[in-house]
């Protein structure tokens, strides 16, 4: 005899599970149905237990997944659009299930909207799939459901996403250019170093000249460079390396890197600005959803990336909930530009927070544009200067013993 689990419908229409101890399946559904009950599911409890350890597999996996930006954004407007329509929320997800072209995404759309028919709110269903639905997200959708305007929320949140993949996109298009040029000029200086160079110290060596000192030190570096090169490359790797495994999973050292960083002036500057007009924005749209000031800053908190900025907004946050006024708080943390400062006090004074928090990210982010456009404008060039300057630099101690020979022989 073996074991069984059943799923059947009794004569009052209800669904009843249970176990029962059978010869096979045929028999468990025989005895099912000379109790009265109509068997639905007959699963033997070994098959259960390998269903069930699948399915955590699986959901495992899904859990992990990951969603970029621009996809976020196109499945958020989907829902969006939906929604308005007046669509219930399981049809809602069937249709942008049925829409998504790739598989794992809609696996994990069909998986959100399984948890939904299970009971589970839509919010609730998003955060079991953390890397695929951030805490803004999750948070915004709660608002949503709770207001009842849940297709505003999220076509704000397509507007944000979008926002997000476009920054990224410009960033990622200006850097190609100048990439490339870096690639090229590397190749063409280490060429020089391994090839032409020890070629020209053959030829030098037997005329018996003592050689000027530019040439002499890049003498050296192409030495250095071809007996240790590929241990210093390797030397350098494994410090990437471990730098980056420190700076992931030790915070202290996090910290310290970024308090750092703040203090480069450049780099400073647009740290600054960027995780500050994400608070902003994140803040807005938390805000208009109908999320309470102390719980919007929360979560827009946590989303700043730079330690030193985060604790700063949150000893803000603490500071307000003991009865100090926004503005003030965050002007405490000088971390935020006086413009977004005037413009949140303006939106307290008046009542109109939203929108003031909207127009300070709105300002910010056109500052982060303008820094992005200045610096990539100003990267070429520099690129350019940089590796001329090298090139100029081998090229200069190459022909300067040959300019000593033709004095001689002259």
């Amino acid at each position: 005899m073996s074991v069984f689990h059943y799923l059947a419908i009794n004569q009052k229409g209800e669904k009843q599970k249970g176990m029962m101890e059978a010869e096979n399946s045929k028999h468990c559904r025989q005895l099912l149905r000379d109790k009265n009950l109509i068997p639905i599911e007959v699963t033997a409890a070994h098959q259960k237990k390998q269903k069930l350890g699948e399915k955590k597999i699986k959901s495992k996996s899904l859990a992990n997944q990951a969603m970029n930006n621009k996809e976020l954004s196109l499945i958020t407007r989907q829902l969006a659009t939906l929604f308005a329509a007046g669509l219930p929320v399981e049809e809602v997800l069937t249709a942008v299930a049925e829409q998504t072209e790739k598989q794992r995404t809609r696996s994990l759309i069909s998986s959100v909207r399984s948890r939904v028919l299970e009971g589970y709110s839509l919010a609730n269903a998003f955060r079991d799939f953390p890397r695929a639905f951030s805490p803004l997200y999750c948070s915004t959708v709660t608002a949503g459901e709770k207001s009842g305007h849940l297709d505003i929320v999220l076509q704000r949140l397509a507007d944000y996403t979008e926002q997000q993949y476009q920054m990224k996109q410009k960033i990622q298009n200006a850097l190609i250019y100048p990439g490339i040029m870096v690639c090229v000029s590397i190749s063409i200086v280490g060429f020089l170093l391994e090839y032409v160079v020890p070629k020209m110290v053959s030829v030098y060596s037997n005329v018996g000249q003592a050689l000027p000192g530019i040439t002499q030190f890049l003498i050296s570096i192409s030495a250095g460079i071809k007996s240790y090169g590929i241990f210093l490359l390797l030397a350098l790797i494994a410090g990437v390396f471990i730098f980056r495994r420190h700076f992931k999973n030790n915070l202290t050292f996090r910290e310290k890197v970024q308090h750092l960083w703040l203090k480069i002036p450049l780099i400073g500057n647009a740290t600054k600005i960027i995780n500050t007009a994400r608070f902003a924005r994140t803040f807005a749209i938390l805000s208009s959803a109908g999320v309470s000031v102390l719980e919007a800053m929360g979560i827009s908190a946590q989303l700043i990336t730079n330690i030193p900025i985060r604790k700063a907004v949150e000893d803000a946050t603490s500071r307000i909930r003991e009865g100090a006024n926004i503005h003030l708080a965050l002007k405490q943390t000088r971390y935020f530009p006086p413009m977004s400062i005037h413009l949140i006090a303006s939106g307290e004074s008046s009542g109109q927070l939203e929108n003031m928090l909207e127009r300070a990210a709105n300002n910010q982010d056109n500052s982060i544009k303008q820094l992005i456009d200045t610096g990539l404008t100003l990267f070429e060039p520099a690129i350019i200067l940089i590796m001329g300057a090298v090139v100029l630099f081998i090229v200069l101690a190459i022909l300067l013993p040959i300019f000593q020979l033709d004095q001689l022989t002259g």
